[in-house]
């Protein structure tokens, strides 16, 4: 029998089912979507507001997000597609706005706070949700139309994530198809996958790989390196030259630092080790500062009492999307992507 098997077409957006659950108290998190997603959980205790994320949770599975009896005034939560997705992005969400970070992050802050405390935080928008004062609530992300099932949600994110990598899938649904069988087999033959392997296995080697050759709509810099970075990023908008930054990026995470469809050819990229010691840099000369900024030109650094820093080109010629990768010694070339037949 095909692995991947039954279900839907392509989809547009999540929505978000709500149920009670009967299992022990606890706030759980199911994934009925094709979508690998990463969530986070937002809880009010008193005058202050605790985040944290992100849970990871693959199609076809639940996560416990929160082991507690669900007593607080208020629960909120804020759902992404992973950035191993090809094309835009998707998430599910609310007018909220609490502090979170890219990597794996608690934070406690004042509820009525105007603005995210550390550098390296900002605010995503949560959606409130309504427990009715159960001890254990359990919440379904599903897709429009939705999946008749939790294994068909399953078969169909493995065919997405062939697709991400390259495998020439059609319809994202849960059908047996040939060249999704061909795909699978192939792709575990180059990774030596044991025939016996987990189905979380198989999804996590799915993701890892589909993230070094995917590119979301936008601009992302992904950390390959074993320690924090911060990377500032220059690019001509609307005539002007603009150079931004600092961006904090945790050892293995990944920052999406311009989130709309790219239309400039190039963009150009600083990254630093904490301190300042560059990892990533180049001829292309951007003014910078010590602090988080937002500069026009670049021309006269010295002259406005800013600091000139060469930064280092990404060619993103004709692409909706570019995931720069750092590593250890400066920019990582993408392996290409991988369609793939069994030999």
């Amino acid at each position: 029998m095909s692995r991947v098997h039954r279900a839907i077409g392509f989809l547009a957006s999540l929505l978000l089912c709500m149920h009670a659950s009967a299992a022990s108290a606890a706030l759980k998190l199911c994934n009925r979507t094709s979508y690998v997603l990463y969530a986070a959980t937002a809880v009010a205790a008193g005058t202050d507001v605790v985040t944290q994320g992100w849970t990871r949770i693959v199609p076809g599975t639940c996560q416990i997000a929160l082991r507690e009896p669900l007593r607080a005034s208020a629960y909120y939560v804020y759902a992404r597609t992973s950035l191993a997705h090809s094309g835009a992005s998707r998430a599910w969400n609310g007018p909220q706005p609490f502090c979170v970070k890219d990597a794996g992050f608690a934070l406690r802050a004042p509820l009525a706070a105007s603005r995210c405390p550390a550098d390296d935080t900002f605010d995503l928008p949560f959606a409130a949700v309504n427990t009715h004062r159960k001890p254990s609530w359990t919440m379904t992300f599903d897709e429009t139309p939705a999946f008749a099932s939790m294994s068909d949600a399953a078969a169909a994110g493995l065919k997405r994530l062939l697709r991400d990598q390259g495998a020439r899938i059609g319809a994202l649904n849960a059908k047996p198809d040939k060249a999704s069988d061909i795909a699978l087999i192939a792709f575990r033959k180059r990774l030596r996958m044991s025939a016996t392997a987990s189905d979380a296995d198989l999804f996590y080697a799915l993701e890892t790989e589909a993230l070094k050759t995917t590119a979301p709509a936008g601009y992302s810099v992904c950390n390959d390196t074993a320690n924090p970075i911060w990377i500032a990023m220059g690019q001509k908008s609307a005539n002007k030259w603009v150079s931004r930054g600092w961006w904090k990026i945790a050892a293995g995470g990944c920052a999406r630092a311009i989130a709309e469809a790219l239309s400039a050819d190039k963009i150009y990229l600083l990254a630093q080790k904490p301190g300042g010691a560059p990892i990533v840099s180049g001829p292309a000369k951007f003014c910078v500062t010590g602090i988080e900024f937002e500069i026009e030109g670049r021309g006269n650094c010295a002259g406005r009492g800013l600091t000139e820093a060469g930064f280092a080109e990404t060619s993103t010629k004709g692409l909706a999307g570019f995931a720069a990768h750092v590593g250890e010694r400066g920019l990582v070339a993408a392996p290409r992507s991988y369609v793939g037949t069994p030999k």
